[in-house]
């Protein structure tokens, strides 16, 4: 039985419907709604420390967020940022990080579910991987964030010795989606593989990644053109419109996030069958 056949279908929709994964992407949205100003406050504490502005780094969520949720991310983040006392590269980020953790946590609950493992590492264990994990999402966004930023500097420069200018401004176009979608495809890949309390090697953890990576891509941006272009949540709920599209967005993401786990697992599943 082949993991996309009609009877592997429709043993994954079993799956989904078993594990209630609708029902944990919502918690997974509130959770990673918890943890969206806590982990943006550590990148832009961590600013001054690299070359590029804040403006750069919320371009990159940009790129993917839909409707006027940059607004309301601007707005706040600038609004919290402003009753901040000195920096935050203190203990005060210790805290911060434990609740920009709470989304991760959230995901590893989710992936022992799919696997159908109980969680025998203690609390502390657990949230201790959590906490890694976040800390690993930060470097892996400011990777995110470098990588282009040079990227375009350099080839810039060696394209304009050349006389390529023009031409390389549209390659860098395509190479960016490109880059960014490589980078996302790794975490995906690194969550799967390490996050579920089970042991298996990191190819076994392709499909989900690939299928997350490929869904949360272009869910995101069908997602922001409807919203851009169709969907006006602001006539509807008012003044916290953005929020509720933030939340459909992240539990969309849940979804499919949660949906990449239980594709591994019952690829698992499959290959131990077939043995």
């Amino acid at each position: 039985m082949e993991l996309f056949s009609i009877r592997g279908l429709l043993f994954l929709w079993k799956r989904v419907e078993e594990d209630d994964v609708f029902g944990l992407a919502a918690q997974l949205a509130y959770f990673f709604l918890l943890s969206l100003f806590p982990l943006l406050i550590v990148l832009v504490s961590l600013i001054p420390y690299l070359p590029i502005t804040q403006e750069e780094m919320l371009g990159v969520v940009a790129d993917f967020a839909p409707g006027e949720t940059m607004e309301f991310i601007n707005t706040n983040l600038t609004e919290i940022m402003s009753h901040q006392s000195g920096t935050l590269l203190s203990f005060g980020i210790i805290a911060t990080i434990w609740s920009a953790s709470n989304g991760l946590n959230a995901i590893i609950r989710a992936f022992n579910k799919a696997y159908e493992v109980k969680e025998s590492r203690s609390f502390f264990v657990s949230r201790g991987i959590a906490v890694l994990f976040t800390l690993a999402m930060i470097f892996v966004f400011i990777v995110a964030l470098l990588l282009p930023v040079f990227g375009k500097q350099i080839g810039l420069y060696l394209f304009d010795t050349f006389g390529y200018s023009n031409l390389f401004l549209g390659f860098w176009n395509m190479i960016r989606w490109l880059l960014s979608a490589l980078i996302i495809f790794i975490v995906f890949l690194v969550l799967y593989w390490l996050a579920p309390n089970k042991k298996f090697k990191c190819i076994d953890a392709l499909p989900g990644a690939t299928f997350s990576t490929i869904s949360w891509l272009v869910v995101s941006g069908g997602f922001s053109y409807y919203v851009s272009n169709f969907g006006n949540y602001s006539a509807m709920y008012g003044s916290i419109g953005a929020v509720i599209v933030m939340l459909i967005w992240f539990y969309l993401s849940g979804i499919i996030i949660i949906l990449g786990g239980e594709i591994n697992a019952l690829s698992s599943y499959l290959k131990d069958d077939s043995c």
